[in-house]
């Protein structure tokens, strides 16, 4: 009777709102998941909506260069990436994901009202005649505050959503656990059908109703997103904080130098760790020793002086495990960056090159340059549901892996697909480049050829996220000690934050080193039709090739985490 009593309820340390014992049957699984993905799924509109056009904004509003513009674009969305270690710190330390996802999402929706006021009062808008813009120092400081609050918002939302998600399943219960897997792939979903209908819709408001209603529409989608998730708040398992996963590394450190001189026993057993079946950090499994970084061990040997335990001495294997756990996801993460750098270009130089091609539907209908990343959001809506039914049960029969491919098979095969990505663009900009000299068209704004033909390259950096992005989603959440998970989410994140600083800097050197002579360079700033944007693709399919054969050596030498009692 008491065991069919405590089969109701999570084993993996969850609670309810009420911070009681998480009933299965009344909490958590896709129940919660529904709204969670809803959730996602308005903010992701409201990020696109304001952030795919974000480029040309600059350009006709505030009256900023090709060069400036896109750097701006990418400073402003590494940002967006590097601010979730902010929120993840606090989540996994003191807040919890519950309650940091809800303080930082009314941040965001302060920083959304005052971008669309910014775009819309007179006063606060740029003054426009014959569509050239004079914006004052002040109007463009106010632009920037509203983007930089925006990006402050995201910090406690992007690290904490998809793992908040991820909690709702009980990874002691088989049957819960399986559906794990799926919810990272319909989470990514819900992430592409906000960006659809922002890449589309949204921008095609602001190019031809205006960048007011442009921006006040994400502005309310934001405020839906907030509305639903604490809809959803009775039902939702929450992992309660573990206190300062830095301090635990801290401890570990100073434990190691305190014994740099004791030797570590060939007999793993011998190194300390608590009696109980739980770990001594909240909301943390104990994790089996592994014998990779050897020297931190040290922190976990008891010598005569430890008689009293004290955790700036002595560490349990648990807590060396976690650092260590971390220590071998951060050659994985660093390969991500170079990806990055190439899924940045969809609101740069692609946008950019997009404006240089005709961009008629018909006769009487334009299609706006950003829209076409609608492509990518496509892609990435087919191939999620095709990978999950299809690519996934194939796969198993050939490598007998119950995920079809291990999660870091799943990232190499997205990393091969984005060189393509770069491949075919800068194949399509020669093209492009070819026509304007043999018709002599390099002052004219547009050239005609479709603005379609970008759509192969759009497509292939969706088909790569849906490999690389959600295999990395579900590798950082799954390999992350679980008292960290938070943080490890924004660590994989801020794989996009580096990725466009990456991105600013090459762009910036490009820049610098080609026009050294006096040239206009590979990307001019006014007049694409007299730079060689291919150069700059085929600079990041070279780059992305390199990448690729390290991500190959690192992966080889990784070594999966193991939880006492589970089978690796």
């Amino acid at each position: 009777m008491e065991d069919d009593k405590a089969d109701i309820y999570t084993k993996d340390g969850t609670v309810d709102f009420y911070k009681k014992p998480a009933n299965k049957d009344k909490t958590g699984t896709w129940k919660a998941c529904r709204f969670i993905l809803v959730t996602e799924c308005c903010e992701r509109l409201a990020y696109y909506g304001m952030g795919t056009n974000l480029v040309n904004y600059l350009t006709t509003r505030l009256g900023l260069g090709n060069v400036a513009a896109s750097n701006s674009v990418t400073n402003w969305s590494g940002t967006c990436y590097i601010t979730p270690l902010l929120g993840a710190f606090l989540a996994d330390s003191y807040l919890g994901r519950y309650w940091t996802i809800a303080t930082f999402s009314s941040i965001y929706v302060l920083g959304m009202a005052l971008l669309t006021m910014s775009a819309s009062i007179p006063g606060l808008k740029p003054e426009c005649v014959d569509d050239v813009c004079h914006p004052t120092s002040s109007q463009t400081a106010i632009f920037f505050a509203a983007l930089y609050l925006i990006a402050l918002g995201t910090g406690g939302i992007k690290p904490c959503v998809s793992s908040f998600g991820a909690d709702q399943f009980d990874e002691s219960d088989e049957t819960e656990k399986k559906k794990k897997s799926s919810f990272f792939n319909y989470f990514y979903l819900s992430i592409n059908i906000g960006a659809m209908i922002a890449s589309s819709v949204l921008v095609w408001i602001q190019m031809n109703v205006g960048w007011g209603w442009g921006f006040g529409v994400p502005a309310v989608s934001m405020a839906v997103a907030v509305i639903f998730f604490f809809v959803g708040t009775s039902l939702y398992r929450i992992q309660l904080p573990g206190g300062s996963p830095l301090t635990r590394i801290c401890q570990v450190l100073v434990a190691c130098m305190k014994k740099v001189n004791v030797e570590v026993p060939s007999d793993k057993s011998l190194l300390y760790e608590t009696d109980d079946n739980e770990s001594n950090i909240q909301g943390s499994r104990k994790l089996e020793h592994t014998d990779k970084f050897r020297f931190l061990d040290k922190a976990a040997v008891a010598t005569e002086s430890d008689e009293n335990v004290k955790p700036w001495s002595l560490c349990t294997v648990t807590q060396v495990e976690e650092f260590k756990s971390v220590i071998r996801l951060l050659p994985i993460w660093a390969t991500g960056i170079v990806f990055s750098t190439v899924y940045s270009q969809m609101s740069t130089m692609f946008v950019l090159q997009g404006d240089t091609m005709d961009q008629h539907l018909g006769p009487n209908f334009k299609i706006p340059a950003a829209s076409l990343s609608l492509f990518d959001t496509l892609s990435v809506i087919f191939w999620a549901p095709v990978y999950d039914l299809i690519i996934i049960p194939i796969a198993r029969k050939y490598t007998k892996n119950e995920r079809g491919f291990t999660q870091l098979q799943r990232m190499g095969i997205g990393l091969v697909i984005s060189i393509f990505a770069m491949v075919v663009a800068g194949s399509l900009e020669v093209s492009r480049l070819n026509y304007v000299r043999k018709n002599n068209l390099y002052d004219e704004k547009t050239v005609p050829m479709t603005i379609f033909w970008q759509v192969p390259q759009y497509f292939l950096v969706g088909c790569a996220e849906v490999f690389t992005f959600i295999g990395q989603l579900e590798f950082f959440y799954d390999q992350a000690p679980d008292a960290m998970r938070s943080l490890c989410a924004a660590l994989s994140l801020s794989t996009n934050a580096l990725g466009n600083y990456l991105c600013t800097a090459l762009v910036t050197i490009v820049a610098n080193v080609t026009t050294r002579n006096g040239g206009l360079g590979w990307i001019p700033d006014k007049n694409l039709n007299r730079g060689h944007l291919d150069y700059f693709y085929w600079l990041l399919a070279i780059l992305s090739l390199i990448n690729f054969f390290a991500y190959l050596l690192i992966a080889n030498w990784y070594t999966y985490k193991k939880v006492v009692g589970k089978s690796p």
